[in-house]
């Protein structure tokens, strides 16, 4: 996969994409020329996209990597343009460390549930822990009712399942 259209074929990419940089960034990989480098204010122009929604889609792309940029300074009036090209060829590596970041976030979540007891409060509907239930005496102090223990099996099921989800993908996605 090398140019953006090829990549924006892949269902998954094309939704973490947009994800990304929305509808008017999707645009702009479309119509972005194959060659060489554009400073935003040429990509505007050439794609008839806002030059504000060109600039956020670029440095949201430059963020993840996948696009990058060099400055030309002007000499005579001092003003820095950037000129731009895409390097869509490392969505791999921005959709991998995503998803590293997002496994972190769950298992440090799973470590939590893992470690804790839960109580709710039946009419307000939150939960709390078992520290924060003894100091209120198993009362809610939103309503003041009574807080019985929470079962949090099913939740801890379904991180336990979206964890070896992402981790099969990474296994997936590091071996290709």
């Amino acid at each position: 996969m090398n140019s953006a259209d090829e990549i924006l074929e892949d269902s998954a990419i094309h939704a973490y994409l947009h994800r990304l940089i929305g509808d008017e960034g999707i645009e702009l990989l479309k119509r972005f020329p194959a060659k060489g480098e554009h400073s935003d204010e040429d990509l505007a122009a050439k794609t008839g996209i806002n030059l504000n929604s060109v600039r956020h889609s670029l440095y949201t792309l430059y963020e993840k990597r996948l696009a990058e940029y060099h400055r030309i300074k002007n000499n005579e009036t001092g003003w820095l343009t950037y000129l731009w090209q895409l390097r869509i060829d490392k969505i791999n590596d921005a959709i991998r460390q995503d998803l590293n970041l997002v496994l972190d976030k769950l298992e440090r979540r799973e470590k939590f549930e893992e470690e804790n007891d839960f109580y709710i409060c039946k009419e307000c509907g939150i939960i709390y822990t078992f520290t924060k239930a003894i100091d209120n005496e198993f009362k809610c102090p939103e309503c003041d009712n009574p807080i019985t223990h929470f079962d949090n099996d099913a939740l801890l099921n379904a991180l336990k399942q979206r964890i070896q989800s992402i981790k099969e993908s990474l296994g997936h996605a590091q071996s290709s």
